[in-house]
């Protein structure tokens, strides 16, 4: 009993979230003083759009972080969980009206600054806010849960921008923008469905350890009013929830399908004197089509395959392949000249780059006798600036001592001065050559 009692006692303390929880009244406030899109938070939200709809544009990650860490999107999405925590209508009316203006605002912003840019093209950043699953809502709900609790606590901490950042609120309405300014509705809905995922979820989190810490609510004479409220919030939750649920089920029902069909490919289709030139999987109609060509594939080595389907959860799956070129459709021509042009590049990619390696190595060997050319150039410099020399001479050696096996490339110059020269004009000489060849070892030889 000891022991039980020790390790109930054990995580009460250590998960215990009133030991460190902020005065009530001064949660309520902080989160009320954001929930507002006034002045410099209204501009700060219109510049954060602008700035993650560029890192979408130009699939940049890391701008699209650095939107989010400064968007103030987060703060009437906790003010319509508190008050629906607290039975406070007046607060959720509050943070609902300004929720709404900072969605229009940010539509607006999103939708003008995609009608002006020259890129049009969807990259992989843009088209992963258009069709939110299951995850999202985990990902919302863990990260309303962290806002919340961060909030809440006396030791703030820096959690508030990594719920920005994990939640994406900003990424999301950019992309709606994007729907609307090139006219896609698909992706226009699917943005918007997953912001109001993350909306809803973060709601939910607040409420929930609102409740959970015991805040102050408001209390009614009229107590079917907060019943009705109460049911309101989980109806929107189940509504919100239902479709990710549906979308996540089909999307890993796809690729569970594609990895089985390519395994299938890979071991059960592959016969010997042919080629597969040609492979595609629709995991929407379950369809697996194979182009061979080669000697031909027996009807009974075709139907062997067939019957393995099942050891690869396979067997509702149609099963097409093609033989040679008579059953090929110009489609099926076109995507298997894409196809061999993709191979012979992959094959040759080595050559490719042993080319390039050569063609620097040739380049590097050129510029050096380009310095060497310009040596017509550097001797006169030399009769300008030293007058007193009377024969020049300027060549690139190899020069080779008793200490060093491998001889070392220097540039060799040969002077004859009229009178006899000082050792301090030898040395500013080798200094104005030592310059004048960008760093480049060079040998001065005097005649006597």
């Amino acid at each position: 009993m000891k022991f039980n009692a020790f390790i109930i006692n054990f995580f009460r303390d250590r998960f215990n979230l009133e030991k460190n929880t902020e005065e009530y009244g001064e949660v309520i406030a902080a989160i009320s003083r954001n929930i507002y899109f006034r002045g410099t938070n209204l501009w700060v939200l219109m510049f954060a759009i602008i700035i993650a709809s560029i890192g979408l544009n130009v699939n940049s990650t890391a701008v699209i972080i650095g939107a989010m860490l400064v968007s103030p999107l987060m703060g009437p999405i906790m003010g319509i969980g508190l008050g629906a925590g607290t039975n406070d209508f007046k607060l959720i009316r509050l943070a609902a009206y300004n929720y709404l203006i900072a969605i229009v605002i940010s539509l607006i912003a999103s939708t003008i600054y995609f009608l002006l840019s020259p890129l049009n093209e969807a990259h992989s950043e843009l088209l992963a806010r258009t069709t939110p699953t299951v995850y999202d809502v985990f990902i919302a709900l863990f990260g309303g849960f962290a806002g919340i609790v961060a909030t809440t606590s006396r030791e703030k901490g820096n959690v508030i921008p990594g719920v920005a950042i994990a939640t994406a609120l900003m990424p999301p309405l950019c992309t709606a923008g994007y729907g609307l300014a090139v006219g896609n509705l698909f992706f226009f809905a699917g943005a918007i469905y997953l912001f109001f995922i993350n909306s809803v979820f973060i709601c939910l989190a607040t409420f929930l350890i609102v409740r959970f810490l015991h805040f102050p609510r408001h209390t009614y004479r009229d107590e079917s009013t907060g019943h009705r409220m109460r049911l309101w919030i989980w109806l929107i939750v189940i509504i919100t929830f239902v479709p990710s649920v549906v979308i996540a089920f089909y999307m890993i029902r796809r690729n569970v399908f594609e990895t089985n069909a390519s395994k299938f490919i890979a071991k059960e289709m592959i016969f010997e004197g042919n080629t597969i030139i040609e492979k595609k999987i629709d995991a929407a109609t379950t369809t697996i089509k194979v182009v061979y060509i080669g000697k031909g594939v027996s009807t009974e080595l075709l139907e062997s395959a067939r019957k393995k389907l099942k050891d690869y959860h396979l067997v509702n799956a149609n099963l097409k392949i093609n033989q040679g070129m008579k059953e090929l459709t110009t489609s099926d021509i076109t995507n298997m000249k894409s196809q061999i042009i993709e191979e012979l590049y992959l094959k040759n990619q080595e050559a490719l780059l042993s080319k390039d390696q050569k063609i620097n190595l040739l380049e590097k060997e050129l510029s050096k006798y380009q310095s060497v050319y310009m040596s017509g150039t550097i001797l006169k410099e030399i009769r300008a600036l030293f007058p007193n020399v009377e024969e020049t001479s300027f060549t690139r050696a190899l020069l080779s001592t008793t200490k060093t096996k491998t001889p070392d490339t220097v540039n060799l110059v040969y002077l004859k001065f009229s009178r006899q020269v000082r050792n301090h004009e030898i040395r500013r000489m080798e200094t104005w050559l030592h310059e004048r060849m960008k760093g480049e070892k060079i040998k001065i030889i005097v005649a006597k």
